[in-house]
């Protein structure tokens, strides 16, 4: 695998070779993967939702970081952005496909961690 992104042999099923630099499926992973795009997934999961509800969703995110990582996971083919010409515009984004396909494992990823921490402790 000397060009390192895929297998070459006759009739083998192509795969990516992620641990490559320069694989695009490592680049699609770092989105999903990063700081705030798991939350980003994990906040459309059940509904379509608009810039501004997203910030409220992913406390601490800042707009700056919001829109690159909406960016990015748009470019990846795992958010749809739609644009409403009113003035101003009305920006909603959702998952696609493929964006529900891994949200499943996510959500799921975090249950399992929320399940094995202790109880939050109760406000009064």
């Amino acid at each position: 695998m000397k060009e390192g992104v895929q297998d070459r042999r006759a009739g083998a099923v192509r795969r990516y070779d992620v641990f490559h630099t320069d694989c695009p499926a490592r680049e699609v992973v770092d989105h999903v993967t990063s700081r705030w795009g798991v939350w980003v997934l994990i906040a459309l999961r059940n509904s379509d939702l608009r810039f501004f509800e997203l910030r409220e969703s992913v406390r601490g995110i800042s707009e700056k970081m919001l829109a690159q990582t909406l960016r990015a996971l748009v470019e990846d083919g795992l958010v749809w952005r739609k644009v409403e010409p009113t003035t101003p515009p009305q920006v909603t984004y959702g998952l696609t496909e493929f964006g529900r396909d891994l949200g499943v494992p996510l959500t799921d990823l975090l249950e399992r961690i929320t399940r094995r921490l202790p109880p939050p402790p109760v406000v009064p």
